[in-house]
């Protein structure tokens, strides 16, 4: 993909980048029974990010462990795992892949496609570049934030649950990523 625009971000390093699982979230916030939020996240994530010279070409993918969902709660966890959402015995992976970077105003949006129970369907984030930075030990990270919402039936995940004539579970999710990622040393960009 090649961008019309060429972009100038001060500090801008080009490179493959590895994401640091440590200091990576990927959550999840759904309202339960109308009244309240359940956030969650996942535990094990990894993915890489291609900086291109032109910052509007560059690239991320991502792959999570639905297994490794985390709600703080053991018994909804083990639920989200089941057949009724995840299915993960099927299906054990979330998968994102970006198709562009855009600017709209100000701000920017990656699109992409995320796939869950090998449905896949284009789903745009809030992006935000928050810096790239020398850590401690001489080696070169870089930091992003991404925001965006998915409609949770698109991708399969058909639970019903009904309580009291309230739905259990709402159908839209929001989508929380910030990551931290590490420049991969003696590799070319792919």
């Amino acid at each position: 993909m090649s961008s019309a625009t060429t972009l100038e971000i001060p500090g801008y390093v080009t490179g493959t980048w590895d994401f640091d699982q440590a200091h990576t979230y990927v959550g999840f916030v759904v309202r339960h029974m109308v009244v309240t939020k359940v956030r969650g996240r996942f535990e094990t994530v990894e993915g890489h990010i291609v900086t291109a010279e032109n910052p509007l070409d560059s690239t991320v993918e991502v792959s999570v462990d639905l297994n490794s969902v985390n709600t703080n709660n053991e018994t909804r966890d083990n639920h989200l795992r089941s057949a009724d959402f995840f299915e993960v015995e099927s299906f054990p992976r979330l998968t994102y892949r970006s198709t562009g970077l855009r600017q709209d105003g100000e701000d920017f949006v990656l699109d992409g496609e995320l796939t869950i129970k090998d449905v896949t369907r284009p789903v745009p984030l809030a992006f935000e570049l928050t810096g790239f930075i020398t850590d401690p030990w001489g080696g070169t990270r870089l930091g992003l934030a991404a925001k965006g919402e998915i409609n949770r039936k698109d991708f399969n995940v058909n639970f019903e649950g009904v309580q009291n004539g309230l739905a259990v579970v709402a159908d839209k999710i929001e989508l929380t990523i910030d990551v931290e990622a590490t420049l991969r040393q003696d590799a070319p960009a792919e």
